[in-house]
């Protein structure tokens, strides 16, 4: 099962470290304590992780300009949006959330790959980038540090297990955004999830019930629909999740850790469109 071969990319992980290198940045105080950090974190990253989301090349320049938390501009005017990855929520002690990956990529040579370099809408390339032949994804770097979110948007296995393995070792070591408890919402405070509405949200909980209601399938947290938290599987998906081995069913009674994007449709909503967006925790 694809959920079990990440489990165990987990547990290899804390047993692996590795020193994180980045250029030196004369800049302000918030970009230097994020230089620091990627100078000292050991990212639980073993050789096969560090090996993964090797694909096609798409190119390659040097960093001139980082623009926000994942995207930044080459010397030839390209401007490229890292895949792969959200950005950590905005707090007042991480405003300036494009330090980490300035710290990481700022002036280095870097190496686009990627199954596809289509422009997204605002004009940049999406990639997966490398600053070394041998080094992990920049992707997995910030989430190594506790510095992005597995966006669950990736495809391929061995590049999903990749990314969930480097967040995996953050989330254990409380690096990061993971220092914060809160960071990760309880299905049982319906009121801190809606909160976060038109955010990028990890979410936990007990599967109370799952329902299906014409082309959608509730995993329900609570008995009140008007206000408690659901996760909503639309009929197309649920090949995706039964060809993986997991039949939704099974999940009532189990505790989930999902993540996506907060709507309000009655009480807070997380549409799971993808595998990885949701990851089981246990059993009853």
């Amino acid at each position: 099962m694809f959920l079990s071969a990440i489990s165990n990319r987990f547990r290899r992980a804390r047993r692996a470290t590795i020193a994180l290198s980045v250029p030196v940045i004369a800049a302000s105080p918030v970009i230097a304590a994020a230089l620091v950090a990627s100078l000292v974190i050991a990212a639980a990253i073993d050789p096969a992780i560090a090996a993964g989301c090797a694909f096609a090349p798409q190119g390659e320049g040097r960093v001139t300009e980082v623009i926000d938390a994942r995207s930044f501009r080459l010397d030839d005017g390209r401007d490229v949006s890292l895949i792969g990855i959200e950005p950590v929520p905005a707090t007042d002690t991480n405003a300036n959330r494009a330090a980490a990956l300035a710290a990481i990529i700022g002036g280095h040579e870097v190496t686009l790959r990627g199954d596809d370099d289509t422009p997204d809408r605002y004009g940049r390339q999406p990639a997966f980038v490398f600053i070394g032949s041998s080094d992990p994804p920049v992707q997995a770097t910030l989430l190594a540090q506790g510095a992005a979110l597995v966006a669950a948007t990736v495809a391929d296995k061995e590049c999903a297990a990749t990314l969930a393995a480097a967040e995996a070792s953050a989330r254990i070591a409380k690096r990061g955004i993971w220092a914060d408890p809160a960071v990760i919402k309880n299905t049982e405070s319906p009121g801190d999830i809606l909160a976060g509405i038109g955010r990028f949200s990890v979410v936990e909980g007990k599967v109370l019930s799952v329902r299906q209601a014409g082309a959608t399938t509730y995993l329900n947290f609570g008995r009140n629909w008007t206000r408690d938290f659901a996760v909503t599987i639309p009929k197309r998906v649920i090949p995706v999740f039964e060809g993986a081995g997991i039949m939704l069913k099974s999940l009532e009674n189990r505790r989930i850790r999902v993540r996506g994007w907060i709507e309000a449709r009655g009480g807070p909503r997380i549409e799971a469109l993808r595998l990885g967006q949701i990851e089981l925790l246990g059993e009853n």
